[in-house]
């Protein structure tokens, strides 16, 4: 679909009138560059990627000769990053998946601690098998990459009567910088990754993290896969060391004969942490708002910059 007029183009992977009101004096086309690539694709000024990127958009990047926007539809921009053409404007979607990310991280925790995996294991098998676990109340969690994700994991967990440690790329206000990680680890329950991926973080969870953590502590990643070395979890799950919960894997997907599978102590979701009735109502509101600044000349929000 492309609606009539003169002014800058604008790709969009849905509907304009999902929008609600869209702003005046700009056109928009409904584009996966997936299954077709237009040949407007030299006219777009404001694109806005598919949830799932894929190889081919990025590929479609460099052909976009007058584009001045890319807004992801995703708070990680890793995918897109190294293919936005130098001047360009990109932004993420933070906003988005905060929501529907923290309601998955809190019940990775509440799962995991409460046994909730065996459980099923066991209503498939008929067996009742009554025991003893942990609960999250009284728990220190420490919650790595406290920016917007980070946050609405913590108003999630507050009622739950824990005690949160806030660690970010550099120290601000209740917030601990990531070098006083060495010392923090030791006493955290539960550490919760919510940090991009980055140079910076890449593999940031090795095995000398896994080694400072507390003993049958709980690691969940809600993050990118990349972030932790999937060796070292894989030991250190077959070590007895803790537990792992995680909604992301390096590789993704994790394939069938993987030995992350056959790990103790795991809990995998298929990266599913932002895909949930929260997400577009969230999704429609920022492109809209970012639109609408972008049309009246103002200045756009969520506008990446350094590596996180």
């Amino acid at each position: 679909m492309t609606t009539p007029g003169t002014g800058p183009l604008v790709w969009l992977p849905f509907e304009p009138t999902e929008l609600g009101d869209p702003p005046d004096g700009l056109r928009y086309e409904v584009v996966d560059p997936t299954r077709h690539v237009p040949e407007s694709v030299a006219e777009v000024r404001f694109y806005v990627p598919p949830y799932q990127v894929g190889p081919r958009v990025s590929e479609v990047l460099p052909r976009m000769t007058s584009l001045e926007v890319v807004q992801t539809l995703t708070a990680g921009v890793d995918n897109v990053r190294g293919h936005v053409p130098d001047g360009v404007l990109l932004c993420n979607g933070r906003g988005i998946h905060d929501a529907s990310t923290a309601e998955l991280a809190v019940t990775l925790v509440l799962a995991s601690l409460r046994g909730v995996p065996g459980f099923v294991r066991d209503q498939d098998q008929h067996r009742w098998r009554p025991g003893w676990h942990p609960a999250l109340a009284d728990k220190r969690v420490l919650i790595l990459g406290y920016g917007a994700v980070g946050e609405a994991v913590e108003r999630r967990l507050t009622p739950f009567e824990v005690d949160v440690v806030r660690v970010a790329r550099s120290a601000r206000e209740g917030v601990h910088p990531i070098s006083e990680l060495p010392r923090l680890l030791p006493e955290a329950d539960v550490v919760v990754l919510v940090v991009p991926l980055t140079e910076a973080t890449r593999g940031l969870v090795d095995a000398d993290f896994l080694a400072a953590m507390k003993p049958d502590a709980l690691l969940v990643n809600v993050a990118r896969g990349a972030v932790v070395d999937t060796d070292a979890v894989v030991a250190a799950l077959h070590g007895g060391r803790l537990h792992y919960a995680t909604d992301v894997a390096d590789p993704e997907p994790l394939p069938a004969d993987h030995p992350l599978w056959h790990a103790p102590n795991l809990l995998v979701s298929p990266h599913v942490g932002g895909a949930s009735s929260a997400m577009w109502p969230r999704a429609y509101r920022l492109v809209r708002d970012q639109l609408h600044r972008y049309a009246a000349g103002e200045e756009l929000v969520n506008i990446m910059t350094g590596d996180y």
